[in-house]
């Protein structure tokens, strides 16, 4: 298995081309491959940080880092994506450690907070988060407030 480069970049750091393959790969995923047609452009991505591995420089999983009392009163974890063609090799749960460990860095002691797709939360649980709501839909979708302290 191909080793992953992790980087963090805030907004101002990336690049056009880097910043182009991250909506390129959002939209893929949540757009097209789950069929939910919604604003993934959300003005969060300017003040966010954007975790990134890349395999051979090519951006393969993401996720974006938002600061405490921008989304949640904790910092938080979303647009949580893989490439189609790389998933099924752990490639979330090392995307995962590493956003975990960039927000704990940034911002330390202050929690993290993940609104999860309701099937994925055993997956979230294994990292630490524990379910603080029930089921409800976003964009259509079941998800679930998580937290980890």
């Amino acid at each position: 298995m191909p080793a992953f480069t992790w980087t963090c970049k805030t907004f101002d750091q990336l690049n056009r081309d880097e910043l182009y393959e991250i909506l390129r790969l959002r939209s893929a995923v949540f757009v097209v491959e789950q069929q939910c047609v919604y604003q993934d452009v959300d003005n969060f991505d300017q003040a966010a940080h954007h975790a990134m591995g890349l395999i051979g420089g090519e951006i393969t999983c993401y996720a974006r880092l938002l600061a405490p009392d921008t989304k949640y009163r904790t910092a938080s974890i979303g647009r949580v994506v893989a490439n189609r063609a790389k998933r099924r090799r752990g490639f979330g749960k090392e995307l995962m450690s590493f956003a975990i460990q960039q927000c704990e860095d940034l911002w330390p002691g202050l929690g993290i907070t993940i609104s999860a797709q309701q099937y994925l939360e055993g997956f979230y649980q294994q990292l630490g988060f524990v379910t603080a709501s029930s089921p409800y839909l976003e964009d259509e979708i079941a998800h679930i407030k998580m937290v980890r302290t």
